[in-house]
């Protein structure tokens, strides 16, 4: 049996993300075979080798895919100290999943959730610059010499940061607007817009990669097959 990294089989057991197993391991929550870890390269049989993280026992899952159009009032998590309801909570599912990303409490709009940590990582990360489509309604017309700030770069947490593309949804409403980013921090597009003085009144995320959620009403989802997974991030 091929031998894989440590991290990787943790994603794919799906616990959690490579980046998050990668902070499991440095900490000495992950165990081999009852000798704990610390390695980031250390690699496991996936057949014969016991893994463990904290209590829990790991074993490698059939990855599975859903398209979830997010209401408001809906935490993006996999649980919530204070009992509100999560994203995780929409699906019917046995699997451990975890959302791709996060969209604000009140935000709608597309979200995928997984146990596929590669995927995971693969949409997420900076370096594979995946587009991600929001419309935003602001509180005032978004003047074009804000728009064109918003477009060149603005100073957020002292990182240049910009849209990629601002257009407005209807014509004569430029309230109403519709931004590309490959940016995933949190709150970025209500950051970009407040630094301007702008409050977002309502976000919703249209578009993730080639991924939408046409044809799903809010609250409810899809599951994705292998094929379609594969063919959408070719």
């Amino acid at each position: 049996m091929k031998l894989i990294r440590i991290n990787k089989f943790i994603a794919e057991s799906g616990f959690a993300s490579r980046r998050k197993a990668e902070e499991y391991i440095t900490q000495g929550r992950v165990t081999i075979n009852g000798k704990v870890v610390k390695v980031l390269s250390t690699k496991v049989d996936p057949l014969n080798d016991v893994v463990y993280v904290d209590d829990v026992k790991l074993k490698k899952k059939e990855k599975v895919y859903y398209l979830l159009n997010k209401p408001k009032g809906v935490i993006t998590s996999t649980d919530d100290e204070r009992k509100r309801r999560t994203v995780v909570d929409l699906i019917d599912t046995r699997e451990k999943i975890f959302p791709v990303g996060r969209l604000d409490y009140n935000t709608t709009g597309i979200l995928l959730l997984t146990n596929d940590g590669d995927f995971s990582n693969q949409l997420t990360h900076p370096s594979y610059k995946v587009d991600r489509v929001y419309i935003a309604q602001l509180d005032r017309d978004l003047k074009e010499s804000d728009k064109n700030k918003l477009l060149t770069g603005v100073y957020l947490d002292r990182k240049r940061s910009m849209f990629t593309k601002i257009s407005f949804v209807e014509e004569k409403n430029f309230s109403l607007v519709k931004v590309v980013t490959v940016e995933g921090r949190n709150h970025f597009v209500k950051n970009m817009f407040s630094s301007l003085g702008y409050k977002v009144r309502e976000l919703q995320r249209e578009s993730f990669g080639k991924f939408n959620t046409k044809g799903i009403p809010s609250g409810n989802y899809k599951i994705l097959t292998k094929r379609e997974i594969e063919k959408l991030i070719k």
